[in-house]
């Protein structure tokens, strides 16, 4: 925003280590100084000041204070303002469950690169932390919880809807914790770190989508359709209840004249509903394969 026609962005890769590889690559062959976004003593002190802000702005003792992780950045440097400033306070760390490089590195005793992560919080997404902030988190952290992506999609629509916030998918970490660590933070003074509203409007859907699968609101299932006229209108009067919607219906592929794979979206009003949707399809002769619990499959055929 700052720098404008003066700044060339480069897209390289899907991931923070794609683009992190690349940079430090550059900057070797052109001479340049690569600022670490995370792992540098200069930034980790400079996020940190999150921390004094926090204490200034509330004089009272605060019990907890839960902040998202990525790198480590600003969950090194909020810690030891606090280590040294309030040191009653537990800081707990938020991680994506799709992405744990900081608990699975603190579990492990070493900094630990993970194989594989799931990108979608893409601003709490790494594969690897700095060693700088795992010295410091493995040292400073009371706990880290791990919070799934489904989760985190339902946070963002209700701080939409209820509080008129636009927070991203790793802004959205803190506030997700929170219903993992009800018991322990009961009558407790409480601060959530948000840190960021870089939400793409077109990803809407998607974080409908994993929201509605989470709260088990979202059901796909792959039906053997019947080939005759009036099996969807059989389907729907004899299968789903009356508050239960088809939001998807695409043929796989035909296997016969009689009969057609079907992969059919299902979005329910109450999650207990999927028992008796189930079970009406058994009894009405609809052979199907239930594909939220293959995610193999599931990601072939809905993407």
């Amino acid at each position: 925003m700052f720098g404008k026609s003066f700044v060339e962005i480069v897209l390289i890769g899907d991931t923070f280590d794609d683009a992190y590889a690349s940079a430090t690559a550059d900057a070797i062959k052109n001479h340049k100084i690569f600022i670490h976004p995370f792992d540098d003593e200069k930034v980790i002190a400079g996020q940190g000041t999150v921390g004094l802000e926090i204490l200034e702005s509330y004089k009272e003792p605060i019990d907890y204070v839960f902040v998202p992780i990525g790198g480590g950045g600003l969950a090194s440097g909020l810690s030891e303002v606090f280590k040294h400033l309030s040191p009653n306070t537990k800081i707990i760390g938020v991680e994506p469950k799709g992405a744990p490089s900081m608990k699975t590195s603190i579990e492990e005793n070493k900094n630990t690169a993970l194989t594989t992560i799931d990108k979608f919080v893409d601003g709490a997404a790494v594969k690897q932390v700095g060693d700088k902030t795992f010295e410091i988190c493995r040292y400073n952290l009371e706990d880290i919880i791990l919070v799934p992506e489904g989760k985190v999609c339902t946070t963002i629509l209700r701080l939409y809807n209820e509080e008129a916030m636009v927070v991203e998918p790793a802004g959205a970490l803190t506030i997700a914790a929170l219903d993992f660590y009800k018991d322990k933070i009961k009558g407790k003074t409480v601060i959530c770190v948000v840190s960021g509203s870089n939400n793409d409007i077109e990803r809407t859907a998607e974080i409908k989508e994993r929201s509605l699968l989470y709260e088990g609101l979202m059901h796909y299932f792959m039906i053997q359709f019947p080939q005759r006229p009036g099996a969807l209108k059989e389907f729907v009067n004899n299968i789903l209840g009356p508050d239960d919607d088809i939001t998807y219906f695409q043929f796989a592929k035909k296997n016969s004249r009689e009969v057609g794979s079907v992969v059919v979206g299902l979005e329910l009003k109450n999650k207990k509903d999927i028992l008796a949707i189930k079970m009406n399809m058994t009894k009405n002769g609809f052979e199907f394969q239930y594909l939220n619990d293959n995610q193999d499959l599931f990601t072939q055929l809905i993407g």
